[in-house]
């Protein structure tokens, strides 16, 4: 079954050649890759940190907080900030400049709930 993609139609399942489908992975993986190719080290730090603290504080996330938690500059982490919203993927502020969603979860409620096995709740962006 490696490397097979099966699809359905009608009542019956039909293998799909590879040539048909291997290439329109590969234009997907270079889409993304070239979509995440302005993120550094640090951006990955603050987005994977900002990830990790919504759900334990279940309230926005300030700057100041990730600056200390990252041990990044306060000027640098808003720099970054500015990037990962500025590209409307990866995390989203209110007008005090707080991060309320970082992809995938944000503080706001949506109709989405999410219930960790640590006991947080959030809910997904």
């Amino acid at each position: 079954m490696a490397n097979q993609l099966l699809s359905g139609f009608w009542r019956l399942m039909l293998s799909v050649p590879p040539f048909l489908w291997e290439a329109q992975i590969a234009k997907a993986r270079s889409r993304i890759q070239a979509g995440m190719g302005f993120m550094s080290p640090a951006h990955r730090r603050v987005h994977h940190f900002a990830v990790r603290e919504l759900p334990r504080l279940g309230r926005p996330l300030p700057p100041e907080a990730i600056a200390a938690g990252t041990d990044l500059p306060e000027d640098m982490v808003k720099g970054l900030l500015d990037d990962l919203e500025a590209r409307m993927t990866f995390l989203f502020r209110n007008p005090a400049g707080e991060v309320t969603w970082s992809y995938p979860v944000t503080v706001e409620a949506t109709p989405h709930a999410l219930a960790f096995s640590t006991g947080e709740q959030l809910y997904a962006a």
